[in-house]
């Protein structure tokens, strides 16, 4: 009998020794170069969203090169995105901190302040939550369904986030408050959805892009600088949207 107990024993540790080398492998997997699993029409709509951000930012006559890089990067973040890639959580860290530099130099301090201290943390956040939860192919991240839990969470700190936001912007004296606000809450949810591995969250960063392209045409009438930022976005938008209906084939094919 304790023969038998010893050996089950043994059996239970190997069997959790090989799930946690699984793991491991998965984690790696997902971090291999993620240029090689993009597919022939995402690299297609990756080269045009790269064109057409460029030529935005010629036909202006003043290129502004920060701007280019930052959108440069954060299409290709929203591309590896659609594909559950987790280097596009890294490449989001980089384009918040580029993000909060741009926005600076305007004033609107609740972009600067939400990138900063919201968006590149909950990227972080992102990272490790997709590196330890990938799908059976260990290539893309596994998508999780909210609950009513998740749902009232979200509803009840987006609540707080847009109080308290409001406030500092007002004693900041930030232009277009109410925008900057809205924009704080949709990226709180969009990183927040992300977070959490919801395909929605592309839902939250595609109506995060309507209200930035707002921003940022009030902004383009003090300085046509920014017209390329108002492209950029609207570039981002039909990206998020892609995304959001590449996570929803996938979630329906796993389910």
């Amino acid at each position: 009998m304790f023969r038998k107990m010893r050996r089950r024993k043994r059996v239970l540790e190997e069997e959790e020794v090989s799930a946690i080398s699984e793991k491991k492998k998965s984690g790696v997997s997902a971090l291999e170069n993620p240029i090689k699993s993009i597919t022939k029409k995402e690299r297609g709509i990756l080269t045009c969203s790269i064109l057409i951000i460029g030529i935005s930012n010629l036909v202006t006559g003043n290129i502004n090169m920060l701007m280019l890089l930052a959108a440069w990067i954060g299409v290709i973040s929203l591309v590896l995105a659609a594909k559950g890639n987790v280097w596009a959580q890294i490449l989001m860290v980089v384009f918040s901190i580029l993000y909060a530099v741009i926005s600076w130099t305007f004033r609107y301090w609740g972009e600067m302040i939400t990138y900063l201290g919201m968006t590149l943390p909950m990227a972080v956040c992102s990272t490790i939550t997709w590196l330890k939860n990938p799908s059976e192919n260990g290539k893309e991240v596994a998508i999780q369904a909210l609950t009513k839990k998740h749902m009232i969470a979200l509803l009840f700190l987006g609540s707080v986030v847009a109080a308290f936001f409001y406030y500092i912007l007002q004693a900041l004296d930030t232009p277009n408050i109410v925008l900057s606000t809205v924009s704080i809450v949709t990226s709180f949810l969009a990183a927040a959805l992300t977070m959490l591995r919801s395909s929605y969250y592309a839902l939250g960063y595609a109506a995060n892009d309507l209200v930035l392209i707002g921003l940022w045409i009030s902004a383009s009438f003090e300085n046509p600088e920014y017209i390329p930022v108002v492209i950029n976005f609207a570039i981002f938008l039909f990206n998020d949207m892609y995304g959001f209906v590449c996570w929803r084939k996938r979630e329906l094919r796993v389910n």
